[in-house]
């Protein structure tokens, strides 16, 4: 699909987009790139009798997807042939300022009823602040425009993924989840001085706290979900939890059936790397009827506790049997308080390895393995 032309005076865009919006007519939306630094003496012509849009207003929020009307005096309304849409993250928010009014923008919709639909995962991320503003333009019979001044500036936010996204990711994470191994206890490991802590300042109680942002961009539980992180790997050859951790070098250690049973719901968090050949997926656990239970059952995808690639838990001749996937590394969010006297702390022998750490951990947007057709 060719270009918009601009004014005549004004060179070609340097690499119009070759995809359309997916919502509109093929030829309703596309993406145009222009090079900063074109002069600013090339302009497209004006034409005062276009109405400027304004009272805009911003609905139907996804993460890769937005709503958006406006109001326009009714004079030469009819003139009207298409929209230039500006879209720019917050970041950049000043740069409209600094715009000439013959600015080509990156977004030319021909002029649909409002509200009309952006959708386009190539420029639109989950969880993301945005700024947008808009001009309406009369397309000419040699293919120049004449345009409006820009509207004011509004930002709006992106959404988190939906439960629809997430089991996009549930679905690539079973892919490569493996075969299942015996697990007998949850491990966390934690420096001495936060086991102090939780006994002096907790009354012995590990407390939940509020997930970091390491994972992938739109997942709903980062900076939301309260839980506490547990491990549940073993070593292939002992059946044992590791002895290495990069969080510290003391242990709590507890049976699995205390926090993970027929009274708890699971449910899948999220599926990442960190630009390594290994897997991460995030599972929670909560007891069912608790306000994290409450939490995930609106946003994450429940898993069957007793049949899933990940982590399950399954009763064998009246006895609990515990397994978890050997190919990605488990991380388990429990959302309760956890009583220290429900386990065990002792130190490990093994090293601490900080390379292994998820604090804050940025996904690898360009991984095949763990991405899905939507915004990074």
């Amino acid at each position: 699909m060719e270009a918009p032309r601009l004014a005549h005076t004004m060179s070609s865009p340097t690499s119009p987009c070759e995809e359309v919006i997916k919502n509109l007519s093929l030829e309703a939306i596309q993406l145009c790139e222009r090079d900063g630094n074109k002069s600013q003496d090339s302009g497209i012509a004006e034409m005062e009798e276009l109405p400027v849009p304004h009272n805009i207003k911003i609905s139907n929020i996804t993460c890769d997807s937005f709503k958006i009307s406006w109001d326009m005096d009714s004079k030469s309304k009819d003139r009207i042939t298409h929209y230039f849409i500006d879209l720019n993250k917050k970041e950049n928010k000043n740069s409209n300022k600094f715009k000439h009014k013959d600015v080509p923008t990156k977004l030319v919709a021909k002029a649909v009823p409002l509200p009309m639909t952006v959708r386009g995962h190539w420029f639109l991320s989950p969880r993301t602040e945005y700024t947008v503003a808009v001009q309406t333009a009369s397309k000419q019979v040699d293919g120049d425009y004449v345009v409006s001044e820009w509207s004011e500036i509004i930002e709006f936010c992106t959404a988190d993924y939906s439960k629809v996204h997430l089991t996009q990711l549930l679905e690539k994470a079973e892919v490569i989840a493996g075969r299942m191994l015996k697990l007998s206890v949850f491990y966390r490991n934690q420096h001495k001085e936060y086991f102090d802590y939780t006994r002096e300042h907790h009354g012995n109680a590990m407390q939940p706290s509020v997930k970091d942002n390491s994972g992938s961009h739109g997942s709903p539980i980062s900076g939301k979900l309260e839980g506490i992180f547990f491990s549940c790997n073993t070593e292939f050859n002992t059946g044992k939890p590791p002895q290495d951790s990069p969080y510290g070098r003391y242990r709590f250690e507890i049976a699995a059936e205390k926090l993970f049973n027929p009274n708890t719901n699971l449910y899948f968090g999220d599926f990442y790397c960190m630009y390594t050949a290994y897997h991460y997926v995030i599972l929670v656990i909560a007891p069912v009827g608790s306000p994290g239970d409450e939490f995930c059952k609106q946003r994450l995808p429940q898993l069957n506790i007793k049949d899933n690639k990940f982590l399950t838990c399954d009763e064998e001749d009246g006895v609990m049997v515990y397994h978890h996937a050997q190919d990605v590394i488990l991380e388990v969010i429990y959302t309760d308080p956890v009583d220290l006297s429900l386990g065990t702390v002792a130190e490990i022998t093994g090293h601490q390895l900080m390379s292994l750490s998820t604090a804050n951990a940025k996904k690898d947007p360009s991984c095949k393995t763990c991405n899905i057709s939507v915004g990074r």
